[in-house]
């Protein structure tokens, strides 16, 4: 078995990576953007990484990485599954593993508390593969913070050379970030940039699509041939600003990416449907009655009433995003709306209930996936 240093040329959808004591930790947020908030949730979620993987190619049938995961327990709450790795030989999902020891974060949502717990570093295997020149790819877990350690294998690797497929730049709250997903490569950007044969940059962002300026600036920063924008249920879920505030920040956020990208398509995308805030103002809590029978799920504590003083619902986001989009497109012809009930709706809802009333599951993260490619990337 070879060692090989973990190194940009092989490592995609991170915007950097830090050394570390134990090796390297890819990052969704430049150090620079990190500094400008102080979030303990943005600082949890922007390491999580979601669509961050390893290409590289090689006859190898035998590949070995060791990682130090960090996963996630939340008080009251089932223990959570064990991230998953995904290794995909010439695009095609080869086989799933998960890494065992690691640190353990515990989070009282109620309390807004957070401690971590060290533990030792895992080895992830994967044999049997192919004795021949082949793509390989290992997606990291969304879910878990996961510094690498050491890659090795039993034949060289070699950087995949360019293929010349647009860059897609993405940016969204915990659904695109891929909560309650299978696994990486099946969250539904993961799948839309397969189904679309583009190279994924996910900046989902799960509690923290909240129209930060740093995100703006650095996806402003970030070379790419198509970007989207899924707007609004974070606003909601953090009762962050009224209607006041958030049209615009949207404006805001839409000029800062256009300073560095001009003419590039651009999709601006509402919530998919959520039923419990549809006309119901945020804040998101823990239904409580739930967590006590071992069940974490979700509650709308706002109240309807609010909305005549510009507290914000998802159908009042849609309406405004709409119009700042219509408003915007008679001098920006690169850039367009996507109403994200198109991509589950009511009848959606009524087959496939978001099982914590926020988050959708697997199943609908694939249909979710599928019905955006066939939407959305007509700007192409």
């Amino acid at each position: 078995m070879q060692s090989y240093e973990i190194s940009a040329d092989i490592l995609r959808g991170a915007i950097e990576f830090e050394a570390t004591a134990h090796g390297v930790l890819p990052h969704r947020l430049p150090a620079w953007a990190r500094l400008q908030c102080s979030d303990p949730q943005l600082a949890m979620v922007e390491a999580q990484p979601a669509g961050v993987r390893l290409v590289f190619r090689s006859a190898a049938t035998v590949i070995e990485l060791d990682t130090l995961r960090t996963k996630r327990a939340y008080a009251g709450a089932p223990p959570r599954p064990d991230g998953i790795y995904d290794l995909l030989v010439d695009g095609k999902l080869a086989a799933q593993a998960s890494v065992a020891g690691g640190n353990v974060l515990f989070i009282d949502m109620p309390a807004g508390t957070m401690k971590a717990e060290p533990g030792p570093v895992g080895t992830l295997r994967f044999a049997g593969l192919p004795a021949r020149a082949k793509n390989i790819e290992i997606w990291l877990p969304h879910n878990e913070t996961t510094e690498i350690v050491a890659l090795r294998s039993d034949a060289p690797i070699a950087p995949v050379a360019a293929d010349g497929r647009k860059v897609w730049l993405h940016h969204g709250s915990s659904i695109s970030h891929g909560s309650d997903a299978a696994s990486p490569s099946t969250t539904w950007p993961a799948l839309a940039a397969s189904l679309s044969g583009l190279e994924l940059i996910n900046l989902g962002l799960g509690g923290s699509a909240l129209l930060d300026p740093f995100v703006a600036r650095v996806m402003r920063d970030t070379p790419a041939d198509l970007i989207s924008l899924k707007i609004g249920i974070n606003v909601v879920n953090t009762d962050l600003m009224r209607l006041r505030a958030f049209g615009p920040a949207v404006h805001g956020f839409i000029d800062t990416i256009r300073e560095g990208h001009p003419d590039t398509p651009l999709l601006v995308m509402s919530p998919i449907l959520c039923p419990m805030h549809e006309d119901t103002p945020g804040p998101s809590l823990i239904d409580m009655s739930g967590l006590s029978l071992g069940q974490l799920r979700f509650r709308a504590a706002g109240n309807p009433a609010e909305r005549a003083a510009g507290k914000l619902t998802l159908n009042m986001i849609r309406d405004e995003l709409q119009r700042i989009v219509t408003q915007r497109a008679i001098d920006d012809p690169h850039l367009s709306y996507l109403d994200g009930r198109e991509l589950y709706g009511a009848a959606d809802a009524e087959e496939l209930p978001l099982p914590d009333n926020l988050h959708p599951d697997a199943v609908t993260h694939r249909r979710i996936g599928e019905r955006f490619a066939q939407l959305a990337f007509k700007m192409q």
